[in-house]
């Protein structure tokens, strides 16, 4: 990603003839002047697998000459009127920075050019009173070319664009929106110039597939399957663009995934997706270490900062950094190693197998609501004998590795609960609830665990430098008393967290 920028856009279209006139968008709340900025010729080939994947997932890709931003573009939705815009400098081929956030949709398919749209753009910037530029309006005279799938076909159309400038307040969208409808101007019916194109020269992106039908078991658990593998795909280039909590969201999907093919055995068959299940294991594992070095990096920081000045001896901060930057060291590189190997891709093109042609066993065309109530409380049959096996240890590794199972049953219990939700409605989201506290206080149970081996390896290293090793004895300390916290408030939460018996359930 050295060689892409990313850029926010937040815009809004709208529908326009040769004959359309801007009204005065001075009159737009918050809007003092409206300067024209003269007339730009822009020439975009699209770019999409033959059977328009991106399209489908309203992404774009294109290569652009004329304007201030030539070169190449993918945009990626985030919200309705929001997308995030990656741009590569122009060059002949597809750049590498933006072929790899493509990887989890394209596989191994090419893309190649399937629309080229030339833009006659009349532009307009409108500044607040102080001269901050609030948003640019353009109005668009297009020319589409289909070049796959029905080329040489062409249409025409023109619309108008008002983009919200860099860090400007979104109130102004609303405004000119006000200004244009009054002057009889409404919004495109069309997401992007490239989904219009399409539609009107032929074959426009594949429409998104119908709810889904929860009657039977197979279709409810292949539901839930599905967003899962969707979440996969989608998250692949948030890891690499390295978004905020991209990294765990992604292990989730992976765990959620995981679970509940083990869970709902009786509807596919593990013969065919216990594998498929050791290649999520396998994923989820290969990105966790930098997730889980960052994690515990946090916990450590933070209690450190917490101490009173008279606790922390010798450079315990700079003791705690190089620590860290040692463990992190390559961690980022492998996780996008893994998004780019073979064994990977891999496991996507097994997962969209699975949905193409389900291991269905006889439970699968079974009532739904019947098949998913005995599943999930069959999990939490299986939660309840590890809590209370771990509850009747004494304190000690052996009760920490019995509660790190408890933990482990727990999320199992959750994400059973959750694929059952849309089926067994509230009864089931009610148990999410349960399971989440549940899980949060073994986790932070086991970030103790975890914490302390961490502390007892950096009072060793200080030791060896010839440093205090006395603050990390007191951390070590503090984190054997929130581990004993957590012990106690187990059993009373504990018995705060039977599963609901589903009898009320209905499906939807």
């Amino acid at each position: 990603m050295r060689s892409a920028r990313t850029k926010r856009e937040i815009e809004r279209k709208y529908e326009a003839t040769g004959e359309t006139r801007l009204p005065d968008l001075t009159r737009a709340k918050g809007v003092a002047t409206a300067r024209p900025r003269g007339v730009t010729a822009l020439d975009a080939v699209y770019y999409d697998t033959a059977d328009l994947r991106l399209a489908a997932d309203s992404l774009t890709l294109r290569r652009r000459t004329g304007g201030a931003d030539a070169g190449w573009h993918l945009k990626f939705p985030v919200a309705t009127g929001v997308r995030d815009e990656i741009r590569a400098p122009l060059s002949d081929t597809l750049p590498r920075s933006l072929a790899g956030l493509l990887r989890s949709r394209v596989r191994t398919t090419p893309v190649h050019p399937v629309v080229r749209l030339r833009s006659r753009r009349d532009v307009h910037h409108l500044h607040a009173a102080d001269g901050t530029l609030l948003a640019e309006v353009s109005v668009d005279t297009v020319h589409a070319e289909r070049l796959a799938g029905c080329p040489g076909r062409t249409a025409e159309w023109t619309e108008i664009e008002v983009e919200l400038a860099d860090d400007a307040d979104p109130a102004v969208l609303d405004a000119v929106e006000k200004r244009l409808t009054k002057a009889g101007i409404v919004p495109s019916s069309a997401p992007s110039k490239l989904a219009r194109a399409l539609a009107e020269t032929g074959t426009p992106a594949p429409a998104p597939p119908p709810p889904d039908d929860l009657r039977t078991a197979g279709t409810a658990v292949l539901a839930y399957v599905r967003r899962q593998a969707d979440a996969l795909v989608r998250l692949d280039p948030a890891v690499r663009r390295d978004l905020p909590d991209a990294v765990h969201r992604m292990r989730v999907a992976c765990r959620r995934l995981r679970s509940t093919l083990r869970t709902y055995g009786k509807v596919l068959d593990r013969t065919v997706t216990d594998p498929l299940g050791a290649e999520l294991r396998w994923l989820a594992g290969e990105l966790g270490a930098a997730r889980d070095l960052e994690v515990l990096d946090e916990r450590l920081l933070t209690a450190l900062d917490a101490l009173p000045r008279d606790l922390v001896a010798g450079p315990a901060h700079r003791r705690l950094k190089t620590w860290a930057t040692t463990h992190g060291a390559g961690s980022r590189r492998r996780a996008l190693d893994v998004l780019d190997s073979p064994r990977h891709l891999a496991l996507l093109t097994r997962v969209d197998a699975l949905l193409t042609d389900p291991p269905l066993l006889p439970a699968a065309h079974r009532d739904a609501r019947e098949v998913l109530r005995k599943a999930v409380l069959r999990d939490h049959r299986r939660l309840a004998h590890r809590v209370e096996h771990a509850l009747a240890l004494a304190p000690g590794p052996e009760r920490d590795h019995a509660l790190h199972d408890a933990r482990k049953a727990a999320k199992r219990a959750r994400y059973a609960a959750e694929a059952a939700a849309p089926v067994l409605g509230k009864p089931a989201r009610r148990l999410v609830r349960r399971m989440k506290r549940l899980q949060d206080c073994l986790g932070d149970h086991q970030d103790s665990v975890v914490a302390r081996a961490a502390l007892a390896d950096l009072a060793e290293q200080a030791a060896t430098a010839g440093e205090p090793a006395f603050t990390w004895g007191v951390l070590y300390g503090r984190e054997e008393a929130a581990a004993a916290d957590r012990e106690r408030e187990l059993p009373d939460l504990w018995s705060r967290s039977f599963a609901p018996r589903f009898r009320a359930a209905r499906g939807h």
